[in-house]
């Protein structure tokens, strides 16, 4: 089953210079290990929120909104999609990833 893996983290959160300097390592090490099991099928970072831009069309109107789509703290900072067994391995697999310590991975299958 493919499932989208959200990467959410809120921009606010301050982490010291040695959890900042570990996080490109630990990606990179979860990358790696879901890549080799076949399980990662693609992934990216994403820019930050504040060079977001939300698209409304309403009635004959494009109304475009700058920064992400919701008000809230946590900001989609990337993305993964990933192809599990069941919703049991999908959750395994987000609670390897790095921002899973100081942030959030929302996991939605396809319909």
């Amino acid at each position: 089953m493919k499932y989208l893996m959200l990467v959410c983290v809120d921009e606010s959160v301050e982490l010291t210079p040695a959890e900042r300097a570990e996080i490109p390592a630990a990606t990179e090490a979860w990358v790696s290990e879901m890549d080799a099991k076949g399980i990662r099928l693609l992934g990216d970072q994403l820019a930050p929120s504040s060079d977001a831009t939300t698209v409304r069309v309403r009635g004959a109107g494009v109304l475009l909104g700058d920064g992400p789509f919701a008000e809230t703290k946590e900001q989609i900072a990337g993305f993964d999609l990933i192809e599990c067994d069941d919703l049991d391995q999908a959750i395994e697999v987000a609670s390897k990833h790095p921002v899973a310590k100081f942030g959030a991975l929302q996991i939605r299958p396809f319909v």
